[in-house]
Formats: structure tokens, C-alpha cells, sequence
């Protein structure tokens, strides 16, 4: 790692420049009931770790970016058990949103932040909540990228390949190359595909899995917000002089409810013309649905996945457990189902697709019993 580091240093411009902006405002509610409004899955560590997604994230990218270049963007409720997850962050370097915008305004929050100090960064933006399974890879490519958009005025999205037929996944279909190895223009994107569908982009080979990670420099990330929201009522660029960090916190809680809400896939790559994708190769899964969890864990006896928890199973296959911790679970004949309990919610439903119907429960129950539920 310390080798990939000293090369990448020798690029014209110093790594010195590069930022990180970890998106960690997120409700999980696909990963209902064990992520809860108050406890939501970034916080958690579902694998036994001793570290949650968010800390995971925070130990990937510090091991290349400085901490104190590294921003984490969060609701105002889950502050204080972000400073007590990261202590490592400057308290300045917690944005804390005043309501629920999706990720595009939070990224340009935070680009405003990062431009006051350095008008030549380049930044990465990553949501909190993904696996990675090879991080010399994943520095590798990302300084690659980070350097490309050094010298180049573009948003950059990070790209995988396709393993299986993922519906809930995005497909970014590859377009024209550019001069750099593995670096492609955007020619289309479409969220979350029918199974049928996403089996016919795998199987294509044109396209790849979106990661929501975006790299750009800072300078086009504020002309890249000024012209994916033109009409927006109030913008950061507003923002103008000498201004302390007090008067800057004020102007979020009167303004940034009237923020559009607007994820950074829809804007970048959606509703954008100059984006491309790198293919990158550091093997990688959004932990956002119990089947993509399912997925990326190693099976144990009748490929079952066991998440941290102590269970006895006879006479089950293809299921998925996830218990708290001093609970014990005895499960007979069952194929293919989440068993997922937290708190005082038990869930147990079909595996298969179950994003959807994780979705109707969490309304329905919020709606009956209220959001203690949810």
C-alpha cells in the first residue's frame, strides 16, 4: 500500500489535494427491522467486525486520504452517534442536514465546504454503507480517478461489473472510450432493472453496476450544481465572503428545506451530459437489501447465511438470520426467507425480491402502530 502511495504521489499534482465526502444520512429502510430510524444500518456492524459500515468506510478511505480532508454528511438526529463512531472527524467536519434532501444537496454542502479551504481539491464521494473486498484495488483506482478529473472537468462515477442479475441495483451502459485505460463516456443509466431486464445488461457486457461513488474536482463539482438545479430557490454559490461557519450553519436550517430532493445518480447520471465511468476492479456491494447481504456473505451448512447471530437450523436452505445479540433463534423448514428481528419488530418474509415488500411493511406499520416501528 505504502508503494501505490509513493507512486501516485509522483502525479504533477499532489495527492495532498484529495478530499472525501462519506454520505452517511441514510434511513436503510430496505434493511428493515434490524436498521431502524434510530439506529439506521451505516451505525451498524452486521458481520461481527468489531466496526460498523460507516467506520469500515472511514478506515478505507483514511488510509490514503488525509482525516482531516475527510467530510461526513448526516441528519441532525444521528450526530451524536456519528461523533461517537468517529471521533477521529473534526466536529467542523460533520454536516449535520436539517432535513432529509437525498444526497445531491448534501454533496454540494459539502463541496462548498471543501472550496473554502482549497479551490484546486479533487473529491471523492462515497456513500457510507458499501462492501469492499480488495482496498489496494480500491485506492489504486480510486487515485486513478482522482487524478483524471484533476486535469479534467467531468463527474466520474466508479463502475463494476455485473456477477449476477441484481434488480436493485443501477446499470450505467458503457459508452465511447476515452484516452485513459478504463475510462468511458456514460451513453445511458437505468435504476433498479426487472430480473429479466438486468439479466440481459450482464449478459450484454456493456454495461456496469453503478456504485454511487462519484469523483470530480471542486471547481466543476459548483459549476455541475449551478446547472443541474438552476431553478433551485437557494444555492450554497449564495454564499459569499468571509463568512464564519456560525452564520454558514444559520443559512442551512433557513434554507435547505427548500432544497430539491434529489439523489447524486439521478443528477449525475440522469440529468447530466458530461459524466463518464471508470471500470474498476476492487470487487464491491451495496449492503442496502437483505438479498444483496445474502449474496456477498459466506454460506454456511444448506447455504444459509448466519449475520452475527446464534441459531440452530434443521432442514433449511437459502435463508438469511440476523438476531440481537442474546437472542436465540430455532428455526425448522424453512427455504429461502429473512428472519430478521430487532428490538420489538420480527420480520419473516421470502428473500426473493423482497426489497418491495420490506417497503409496503414499513409504510403499513408505520401507518397502524406509528413510527417507533419504522
Amino acid at each position: 500500500m505504502e508503494q501505490l502511495l509513493n507512486s501516485t504521489a509522483n502525479h504533477t499534482d499532489n495527492v495532498s489535494l484529495n478530499y472525501c465526502v462519506i454520505l452517511a444520512g441514510g434511513r436503510g429502510r430496505r434493511l428493515w427491522p434490524s436498521s431502524r430510524m434510530e439506529k439506521p444500518k451505516q451505525f451498524m456492524d452486521f458481520f461481527g467486525t468489531g466496526r460498523s459500515l460507516l467506520q469500515q468506510t472511514f478506515d478505507r478511505v483514511s488510509a490514503f486520504i488525509p482525516v482531516n480532508q475527510i467530510y461526513v454528511v448526516t441528519s441532525l438526529e444521528y450526530r451524536t452517534l456519528l461523533q461517537e463512531q468517529l471521533p477521529e472527524i473534526p466536529s467542523e467536519h460533520i454536516l449535520c442536514e436539517p432535513v432529509n434532501r437525498n444526497t445531491m444537496p448534501a454533496v454540494a454542502w459539502a463541496g462548498r465546504r471543501i472550496h473554502r479551504e482549497s479551490g484546486s481539491a479533487r473529491i471523492l464521494v462515497t456513500p457510507a454503507d458499501q462492501l469492499v473486498m480488495n482496498e489496494d484495488a480500491f485506492m489504486r483506482n480510486i487515485l486513478e480517478g482522482l487524478n483524471y478529473v484533476a486535469d479534467n472537468d467531468i463527474m466520474l462515477t466508479m463502475g463494476v461489473r455485473p456477477t449476477r442479475p441484481e434488480p436493485g441495483y443501477g446499470y450505467i451502459q458503457i459508452g465511447e472510450s476515452t484516452l485513459a485505460n478504463g475510462i468511458s463516456k456514460v451513453q445511458s443509466f437505468t435504476e433498479k432493472p426487472d430480473r429479466q431486464f438486468a439479466k440481459v445488461f450482464m449478459e450484454s457486457g456493456e454495461f456496469m453496476w453503478n456504485t454511487g461513488m462519484f469523483l470530480t474536482n471542486v471547481t466543476n463539482l459548483r459549476k455541475w450544481c449551478l446547472e443541474v438545479t438552476p431553478d433551485m430557490p437557494y444555492r450554497f454559490a449564495e454564499l459569499k465572503g468571509n463568512y464564519s461557519l456560525e452564520e454558514e450553519a444559520q443559512w442551512v436550517l433557513e434554507h435547505f428545506p427548500s432544497y430539491p430532493n434529489l439523489s447524486m445518480d439521478k443528477a449525475a447520471l440522469e440529468m447530466t451530459e458530461n459524466v463518464y465511468v471508470m471500470k474498476c476492479d476492487f470487487g464491491w456491494a451495496d449492503i442496502g437489501t437483505w438479498h444483496s447481504l445474502y449474496e456477498h456473505v459466506q454460506k454456511a451448512e444448506g447455504e444459509n447465511v448466519v449475520l452475527d447471530s446464534e441459531v440452530m437450523m434443521e432442514n433449511c436452505r437459502n435463508n438469511i438470520v440476523c438476531l440481537p445479540k442474546g437472542h436465540v433463534g430455532v428455526i425448522n423448514g424453512l427455504e429461502g426467507y429473512i428472519i430478521a428481528e430487532q428490538g420489538d419488530v420480527l420480520l419473516i418474509c421470502p428473500k426473493e425480491d423482497s426489497s418491495a415488500l420490506i417497503r409496503k411493511y414499513v409504510n403499513e406499520i408505520t401507518i397502524k402502530y406509528g413510527e417507533n416501528y419504522s
